[in-house]
């Protein structure tokens, strides 16, 4: 219900199911999320936000970076930003404070990562919700599909919060537990 054991030529393999299987819908997740590049939406209402002419410009100048980050914004006024469109992963309430960030970073450092960074926050809830739940009883052919993707898949030693999804224990100490060959 929470564990996978498995037998390899080493010993005993032990799998967080939760765990690994999170890493593996992430890992989907961000791939399939990456291939199609930033999928915007517009906004019903486009949102006014107010800056300073500097923010302005700054984002003005930098607006195909913005556009690659799912932002499109236009010119309201020298002191106002018109945010048209933003990532689709993304809550829209968050669109007035993810906008003054990324031109936050823009005017002090050229560049932004924080819609990168929400949108890896996002997935990982996502990947978090959509895998298997503890006392979920897997079959041995689901737990075998876990394996083999577990096998496939990019950092599967750890879950989105850092979290080991596996451990080993060698037939050295398996028979140290149970006092054999002593």
């Amino acid at each position: 219900g929470v564990y996978v054991l498995a037998q390899n030529d080493q010993g005993l393999v032990l799998v967080d199911m939760h765990a690994a299987h999170e890493r593996i819908t992430y890992e989907r997740l961000k791939r399939d999320f990456d291939a199609r590049q930033v999928i915007r939406q517009p906004l019903l209402v486009p949102l006014r936000v107010a800056l300073s002419r500097r923010e302005c410009d700054t984002a003005l100048n930098a607006e195909s970076d913005l556009a690659g980050m799912g932002l499109i914004v236009e010119s309201g006024g020298p002191e106002t930003l018109v945010l048209r469109e933003m990532p689709a992963l993304l809550d829209a309430s968050r669109g007035e404070l993810l906008l003054r960030d990324v031109v936050s970073d823009l005017v002090e450092h050229g560049v932004s990562q924080r819609a990168e960074a929400l949108g890896d926050e996002l997935l990982s809830t996502m990947a978090c919700h959509g895998s298997v739940r503890a006392n979920r009883r897997l079959t041995i052919d689901e737990m075998n599909a876990l394996l083999r993707d577990m096998e496939r898949t990019e950092r599967a030693d750890q879950c989105n919060h850092g979290r080991p999804t596996w451990t080993q224990l060698s037939l050295q100490q398996l028979d140290s537990l149970f006092l054999r060959g002593q």
